[in-house]
């Protein structure tokens, strides 16, 4: 279930809000500039699908965003919990930083935390299977994957050459709670 939790950026243990309800989380985080939607696939995906299979089961939603805001890039991710290289990529994402332009992603499978650092609050938010958040560029944030990665997430982009991470030097991601892995 879709989760955003809200803190006092100074208080990492205690969230001011805890919200589940979609429509909720939707309006919490429109107040911030953040787009967060559920889409549903147009026709079905079996587990090992291409990334022309994934993209074409969502390519109504991804039109409509790529018209809507002008990306000019999609793609697919995936990882698993036995990728060689999940502790280095886990590590990549974990620190502040922003973007030059939208961090978009929709999760097709699993689930990821993206947390936002915006004026004097964090906003922690779980997302799950069929969830899209679209992070307005500039806003400083981090991402979590958990220790046991899983996910399949469509990315879409405005810079052809995709992910450009801007560090701030900030350790504010340190001290707030990480994904939990799912038992």
């Amino acid at each position: 279930m879709s989760r955003l939790r809200i803190f006092d950026e100074s208080r990492p243990h205690s969230p001011l809000t805890v919200l589940d309800d979609h429509a909720a989380i939707a309006a919490e985080l429109g107040r911030i500039g953040v787009r967060f939607e559920q889409w549903a696939a147009t026709q079905p995906i079996v587990p090992g699908a291409s990334q022309d299979e994934v993209i074409a089961a969502y390519r109504g939603d991804i039109d409509r965003l790529m018209g809507e805001k002008g990306y000019q890039a999609v793609d697919v991710i995936s990882l698993t919990p036995d990728h060689p290289d999940r502790a280095t990529l886990r590590q990549k994402f974990l620190s502040e930083h922003t973007h030059s332009e939208d961090e978009v992603r929709f999760f097709v499978a699993g689930s990821g935390q993206f947390t936002l650092h915006v004026d004097g609050k964090v906003y922690d938010i779980l997302c799950e299977q069929g969830d899209l958040i679209g992070v307005p560029d500039g806003t400083r944030h981090w991402f979590d994957m958990s220790e046991s990665p899983y996910f399949v997430a469509i990315r879409l982009f405005t810079n052809k050459e995709g992910w450009v991470a801007n560090f701030t030097g900030d350790d504010i991601a340190a001290g707030f709670p990480r994904m939990q892995t799912k038992q």
